[in-house]
């Protein structure tokens, strides 16, 4: 399939700069590719489109690993890829499920591009799974992250593998000062369209809220409250606090998701789904969550806990203003905390009244239903199920999105204790399922 039969089928009008050069440099050039441009501008079609056209479909070999940093940007970027319609064969490998199942879905799939984490990639090598001759072209996204202290030895080691790489290309939204000398990089071209004199966007308004106390949960529930049913990201550097918070704002009474990396994946997935689809407008989350997820239409930025540094700073912004969308952040400081001195530009004072009202619930409910794509399912399948079964009318039923083993929907919270009712027990096209909310 070609570019503009792509596009087209993405409903894209036309490529950004980045993403045109992009293009031009991995398709037609035989040097090794860095991409540096902001979060939320393309970076995964940019290198999704020229290597869609590079990949032969017909061939059983993986032909392109994509090393991410972790399991959300797999995800996101397998997501991108089918989304395209190319025929290209691909697959996600991670931590949080066992690598047998992964080995049969290798084996089943025989994918052409392979997206993972580090860890498991070099699991899947070292048993034989994933055999490293065929692959002539090596991703690394987020590159920054994945070559950071803790990743070093994974990917050195994963990299002394891949002995057969013809080409690299390497992406981030932040630069680094020094690439290893394992990933090999030789005569690279460097695209960079990060401006180095602004850290973030215009679009993105910067405030500082103050708070009387150290513990910030009033001032933060107040905040919530002016916001209304925008949608929200609040980020803590602890998992602990990421649960105390959340549990503090669903007793007021807010529509919570939580997000952190203790949790089982089906419960990160759980999460994250319900925030994307608008069953919670607020998601709380540690930094997983400032990088690899693609959620259009974020409203603000809320920095409960100070960001450490300027790139986790530039990572949490960048959930907001995607694309050329407007946003705002907010750094929640305590007596004794000030704005960080790596923040630059105007930070505006917002204050906030002692007077609040908790917006009403979402109105929407997300449920889980036990079966997908490898039970034969399609969209269509659940609508007319939902409808049939359910009682619901085609205006209650909001995004769904069908997975290999399960799917998700989202239903008119109104209707949540009714369709459950109606369906218990019943089948779908001819197959018992569970149905069941995603708390």
């Amino acid at each position: 399939m070609n570019r503009d039969r792509i596009l087209e089928k993405l409903h894209i009008t036309e490529l950004t700069l980045m993403q045109q050069n992009a293009y031009d440099s991995i398709l037609h050039g035989k040097d090794d590719v860095i991409v540096l441009s902001p979060t939320g501008s393309g970076k995964t079609l940019a290198y999704m489109l020229p290597l869609a056209e590079m990949t032969d479909a017909d061939s059983d070999m993986i032909q392109t690993v994509v090393i991410v940093p972790s399991r959300e940007l797999a995800q996101q970027s397998d997501n991108v890829l089918r989304s395209m319609g190319t025929g290209i064969r691909s697959m996600c490998c991670y931590g949080g499920r066992t690598a047998m199942d992964e080995h049969r879905m290798i084996r089943q799939i025989a994918p052409n591009i392979i997206f993972g984490t580090p860890g498991r990639l070099n699991d899947h090598i070292d048993k034989g799974n994933i055999s490293p001759y065929g692959i002539k072209y090596l991703v690394i996204d987020e590159f920054d992250k994945c070559l950071q202290m803790g990743f070093t030895d994974e990917m050195s080691k994963l990299l002394g593998k891949l002995r057969e790489v013809k080409r690299r290309i390497l992406l981030s939204a932040t630069n680094t000062e020094l690439i290893p000398d394992f990933v090999h990089m030789s005569g690279a071209i460097s695209l960079d369209y990060l401006d180095n004199g602004e850290q973030v966007p215009q679009r993105v308004t910067q405030h500082e809220v103050r708070s009387e106390t150290k513990d910030k949960l009033d001032t933060l529930t107040h905040l919530l409250c002016s916001f209304g049913t925008q949608s929200s990201i609040v980020f803590l550097n602890y998992r602990e606090s990421v649960e105390r918070t959340s549990e503090h704002l669903i007793r007021k009474g807010f529509s919570v998701s939580y997000y952190h990396g203790g949790m089982e994946q089906k419960q990160r997935e759980d999460a994250l789904y319900k925030f994307s689809n608008g069953s919670a407008n607020i998601l709380v989350s540690t930094d997983l969550a400032s990088r690899g997820l693609d959620i259009p239409d974020v409203d603000n930025i809320i920095h409960y806990h100070l960001p450490q540094t300027a790139d986790d700073y530039i990572h949490r912004v960048g959930r907001t203003a995607r694309w050329e969308a407007s946003g705002h952040t907010f750094f929640l400081l305590g007596p004794e905390e000030h704005t960080p001195e790596f923040i630059e530009g105007e930070v505006e004072e917002y204050a906030v009244t002692k007077e609040f009202k908790i917006p009403a619930p979402s109105k929407m409910s997300t449920i889980y239903i036990g079966k997908g794509k490898k039970d034969k399912l399609s969209k269509g399948d659940i609508v007319g199920f939902l409808c049939k079964k359910g009682g619901l009318k085609s205006d209650e039923i909001g995004r769904i999105d069908v997975k290999d083993r399960y799917t998700y929907a989202a239903i008119s919270r109104s209707r949540l204790d009714n369709v459950l009712r109606h369906t218990a027990g019943e089948k779908i096209k001819g197959i018992k399922t569970v149905v069941e909310p995603v708390r």
